[in-house]
């Protein structure tokens, strides 16, 4: 039997935690000395992870966007007047959340390499949405903050596991592609938390005596939990340990990312001690630069947390104005897909971000230049698109450049989310109400953030260009992840 036949045959209707595994063949040692890559039992192989992880992440990212940007349709259907909240007031509600959400990312993102990610992701789902179902039943902005605060911790884990999950199943060049696909889940959640703020704030205003806004946080809140008791069983974990692909297979997706210069997570190479693994991310020269570009990044993209501010500024209010924010997250969702995949396409990531940042540039500009209201609303939409596209494209980077140990690869994606994210804390205080109509002051912060990271990026490449990142010794990887499935007795054992 071939190699390319056996991958192609119909996979064991088995459970993915089943212990008893069929023993392959001797072809799983051919295939593990003959790696080529594009080959067909590689496509196979990477149409079977699509499958299984994409749409459970996606689905977690559009309920965890759900939950944490939902306060700013909620503070326009209603919140804002019944809590008699202030500017900054709410700024503080907002900026609670980034604080417990940056101090928890590294932790969690140590954590989550030696853990079951299809446990420890879904869990924090369930948990979340029943914190963020908790903001409803709040009577002040003291009380917001807090449950804001709690929501923070859980959800610190989230993002930047992803990112670390992702990168420890995909090569660098298939990577982009995959997290934008992930990633359109805020565009998603933000057009659909204002259609459906829209309807709530219009039909369930004071049902059973409950505000609009209270409906809100718990109809989102308690649909986050629920889903999250079902994901876990669809989702992989470890491409070197996981249940649902045979031995063949594991060598064969330990191979390819080590070709690729990625460490395999869980793999025989054992573990990396905690404190050794922050110690050589804090000293690489490379995290400091993703955290610059990444915080440039989060700066900017708290726009989206005053999206319906904004819009009422223009001339929509109530829930016509909710109405009017999901064409932003419409263009956010089409400059997501098309950044990331030409990225991966063409392998150039750095162009990418060169390219969103500069047309950003421009149509912020033209934003705060003009006092005609479509046109402000036009290229508002524009610049909210290039603004959205950056995140996946530098965070996605991360692993492109910084790739083993993989304690180390999680590390440093964990803090360049989180002191990328502590941006925010800054950022939430860019549009103050005293700024209306035009909000020039955050207009300009923004539009400077992104010329900062076209800048930045050419800076970056340069420096990548003259002190390349040391390279992974393949050959030793996957030869260590021969013996390790033999030793499990999913691989036949070596010929004498």
């Amino acid at each position: 039997m071939s190699t390319q036949n056996h991958l192609e045959a119909p996979p064991k209707k088995v459970d993915e935690w089943h212990e008893n595994d069929e023993i392959l063949d001797q072809d799983a040692v051919a295939l593990a000395a003959t790696y080529t890559p594009g080959s067909d039992a590689e496509k196979a192989l990477v149409r079977k992870i699509d499958k299984r992880i994409i749409p459970c992440i996606w689905v977690l990212y559009t309920l965890s966007y759900l939950d944490r940007a939902n306060i700013g349709n909620a503070k326009t259907g209603g919140l804002e007047s019944h809590f008699k909240l202030t500017s900054s007031q709410y700024s503080i509600v907002l900026l609670v959340f980034f604080i417990s959400y940056v101090v928890f990312e590294v932790p969690s993102n140590l954590l989550i390499a030696r853990l079951r990610p299809s446990l420890y992701l879904s869990g924090l789902c369930i948990v979340w949405g029943g914190v963020a179902a908790c903001m409803g039943a709040t009577h002040n902005y003291q009380q917001l903050a807090g449950v804001r605060f709690a929501l923070g911790i859980l959800e610190a884990g989230f993002a930047p596991g992803v990112a670390f999950y992702l990168s420890s199943w995909y090569k660098r060049y298939e990577l982009a592609s995959r997290f934008s696909i992930y990633y359109t889940a805020t565009a998603v959640s933000g057009a659909f938390s204002g259609l459906l703020a829209g309807v709530i704030t219009q039909h369930l205003d004071g049902a059973r005596g409950i505000e609009g806004w209270r409906w809100l946080f718990i109809i989102e809140g308690v649909g986050s939990s629920f889903v999250g008791c079902f994901t876990w069983y669809f989702m992989p974990d470890w491409p070197s340990t996981t249940k649902f692909l045979s031995g063949e297979e594991r060598v064969l997706a330990a191979q390819r990312l080590a070709y690729d210069g990625l460490a395999n997570t869980g793999g025989a190479q054992g573990h990396l001690g905690h404190w050794q693994a922050i110690k050589m991310t804090l000293v690489n020269w490379r995290t400091w630069m993703f955290v610059f570009l990444y915080m440039l990044c989060t700066g900017a993209q708290t726009i989206q947390y005053f999206v319906p501010t904004l819009i009422g500024a223009i001339g929509w209010t109530g829930y016509v104005g909710q109405y009017h924010t999901i064409p932003l997250y419409a263009a956010a969702f089409v400059f997501i897909l098309g950044f990331c995949f030409a990225a991966d396409r063409l392998r150039k990531k750095p162009e990418a971000i060169i390219l969103a940042s500069s047309m950003g540039v421009i149509f912020f500009i033209i934003v705060v230049a003009t006092t005609k209201h479509m046109v402000q609303y036009v290229f508002l939409i524009l610049a909210f698109g290039c603004v959205y596209a950056l995140p996946p494209l530098i965070l996605t980077w991360v692993p492109n450049i910084i790739g083993h140990p993989a304690e180390v690869r999680g590390a440093t994606i964990a803090l360049v989310n989180a002191l990328g994210n502590s941006a925010s804390i800054y950022g939430v205080f860019l549009w103050p109400k005293t700024d209306a109509p035009r909000y020039i002051p955050g207009f300009s912060a923004t539009t400077v953030f992104m010329g900062l990271i076209t800048i930045g990026t050419i800076l970056m490449k340069f420096l990548l260009a003259k002190y390349p990142a040391e390279q992974l010794d393949a050959e030793k990887m996957v030869l260590d992840e021969i013996e390790k499935q033999r030793a499990q007795g999913r691989l036949p054992p070596a010929q004498a």
